[in-house]
């Protein structure tokens, strides 16, 4: 049709140029808008070409019948073929099952032997940072969502100061001028001062058009990518020179048939204002730089540090319920399979990112920031913990799992910690108070590694959807073995590991037969024969300028006396010695 256009003349020559320009223009600068339609696409490839197969020669079929009745017949299989293929893939999740088995096919998967100890407890849980970031901003602004990152050695929560989404004109005219670095470790978040940081990003995620962070890095993206690849969680971080920066992680889709998610590598978006050479690139080839995943190692910052996106590491975790094999999950076997439980009441799901020592495991994993998961059977009653699972966060290739079944130990699991904790605590309100992210705490305690969940009572009010965070928040401590729930000092946790151990230690030493621990020694010492005269009272000279206490004279003269009773005990013990030797 456009050849026979095309040679009506030399207007009609003009139009299809002009046409075919404006839609190269519009595929080229418009490609952030369908490169969802391209994913798709890539996502589904086998599925879409096996239905595609079998529609053309169906129809082909359909239209050689002379007869209604084959006509008929015709589309009845094609019907009851299309129907089964929805049914079997989409509703029983077979789609799913194979795209989960291609992950499980794929990881480097190690079983280790000894589980690795939990370093600088992070005290809040997510959502509380959330809404007390968005307390601490004016109409205008919103908080992004915040991220576990190190930052100058530290682990801190770190989320952008952003134009609203609530008014269109912020998001298109400003910029997203600070950025909230908030002390995970502390019980006592500020959100002020030296924890807002003033730095400049020309492109956030609240921002519009080119200026969007998701648009930008599509933008960004090679014809190549722009079908494998996908912006996922955005991080904000310092490089190596100290200056902010915005990460964001990407997602790499790998296979043909059925198609899986995999770490992609980042896009760093340096920090700075855009001049109109920036609009330019940024309209044209986006704005960041692209670090793939083998060349992370390269730049410091990047390594042991939270960089992987949760949509990756979820899928990850959940492909050990084929550690049994291809059939295990199947609703006839079930033996082995497993989940990751989501509690109804909390508002951030697992993975808990949280720091891990592996320095004693033996494995050569670095110490750092995990993705942290707690696998329970498949089944709604069972609240047993199977698996322990700990993906790197800076996207390392390896998964790490710890098997907690197959060495009968019993421990309870995440999705049982709630009621423990509502247990323990009878008298709270738990209609408006939720225990929520019960995280890994594993210590060497009383001549043992144990494992805890470490848990935080949010608050939430009546009719609302988000978490109030609290400055000082209501603690719990759950042996996953014992069961027992340990109320612990928000604002010492130096002294966790002991106010565990007296709640535990008579049960651990009935249960286990071990030792005493925590012990303060007390040594009394006596002071006999002259030392008496050793001790002086100094002179009062110069009272005018050295005038003492009458408290401090009541101690001087308490001290001397005690002095004296200590003597006097001590001949009668060498007296009554001397008569029990006669």
């Amino acid at each position: 049709m456009i050849k026979n256009y095309w040679n009506k003349g030399g207007k009609q020559k003009r139009i299809v140029i002009i046409v075919s320009l404006i839609v190269i223009a519009l595929l080229f600068f418009l490609r952030d808008d369908y490169q969802p339609a391209l994913l798709f696409v890539r996502k589904f490839i086998f599925i879409i070409l096996l239905c595609g197969v079998v529609l053309f020669f169906g129809l082909r079929l359909f239209r050689k019948q002379a007869s209604t009745g084959k006509r008929i017949f015709m589309l009845a299989v094609l019907a009851v073929f299309f129907g089964a293929l929805y049914f079997v893939g989409w509703k029983m999740e077979l789609y799913d099952y194979m795209k989960t088995y291609n992950v499980f096919n794929d990881l480097n998967k190690v079983n280790i032997s000894t589980l690795p100890l939990t370093q600088n407890e992070r005290i809040q849980p997510l959502k509380n940072i959330h809404s007390m970031g968005n307390e601490s901003v004016g109409e205008t602004k919103d908080v992004s969502l915040p991220h576990l990152v190190r930052v100058d050695g530290e682990n801190k929560w770190t989320m952008a100061i952003q134009p609203t989404e609530k008014y269109y004109w912020q998001g298109l005219r400003d910029n997203t001028e600070e950025v909230f670095s908030v002390s995970s470790t502390t019980p006592f978040p500020r959100f002020s001062n030296e924890n807002r940081i003033p730095v400049t990003f020309a492109i956030g995620e609240s921002l519009k058009f080119s200026r969007n962070t998701y648009n930008a890095v599509v933008q960004r993206f090679n014809p190549w990518m722009l079908i494998n690849y996908e912006p996922s969680d955005t991080f904000y971080m310092k490089n190596d020179t100290g200056q902010w920066v915005e990460v964001v992680s990407l997602i790499r889709w790998k296979g043909f048939f059925f198609p899986y998610p995999s770490f992609g590598g980042v896009m760093i978006i340096a920090n700075g204002e855009h001049d109109a050479r920036d609009y330019i690139e940024r309209i044209t080839i986006g704005k960041g730089e692209y670090i793939a995943p083998e060349k992370m190692k390269n730049f410091p910052y990047l390594t042991k540090q939270n960089t992987l996106a949760e949509k990756v590491s979820r899928l990850q975790a959940e492909s050990l319920k084929f550690l049994g094999g291809f059939s295990d999950p199947l609703p006839w076997n079930m033996e082995t399979a497993v989940k990751i439980p989501d509690l109804a009441d909390d508002q951030n799901q697992q993975p808990f990112v949280t720091d891990f020592n592996f320095e004693d495991t033996k494995i050569g994993a670095y110490s750092g920031l995990y993705h942290w998961f707690g696998l329970e059977p498949v089944g709604d009653e069972r609240t047993s913990l199977t698996y322990s699972v700990f993906v790197p966060a800076d996207g390392t290739d390896i998964l790490y799992y710890y098997d907690h079944a197959t060495r009968k130990q019993g421990y309870a699991g995440v999705s049982a910690m709630p009621l423990k904790v509502i247990e323990s605590r009878k008298e709270f309100d738990w209609s408006v108070n939720k225990p929520v992210e019960f995280r890994p705490y594993i210590k060497d305690i009383a001549g043992r590694r144990r494992l805890f969940f470490l848990g935080t009572i949010s608050a939430i009010r009546e009719g609302s959807d988000n978490f109030d965070g609290a400055a000082t928040p209501d603690l719990a401590i759950i042996d996953s073995e014992y069961r027992d729930v340990i109320w612990i000092d928000v604002k010492h946790p130096s002294g966790w590991e002991k106010e565990i151990y007296n709640q535990l230690n008579e049960a651990w030493r009935s249960s286990e037969g071990i030792g005493n621990y925590f012990v303060e020694d007390t040594k009394i010492i006596d002071v006999v024969g002259d030392d008496l005269k050793k001790i002086t009272i100094n002179p009062i000279d110069n009272v005018d300028n050295k005038e003492l206490s009458v408290e401090e004279l009541q101690r001087k003269v308490d001290s001397i006396k005690s002095i004296k009773n200590s003597q006097k005990r001590m001949r009668l013990k060498r007296e009554l010695d001397s008569l029990s030797g006669l």
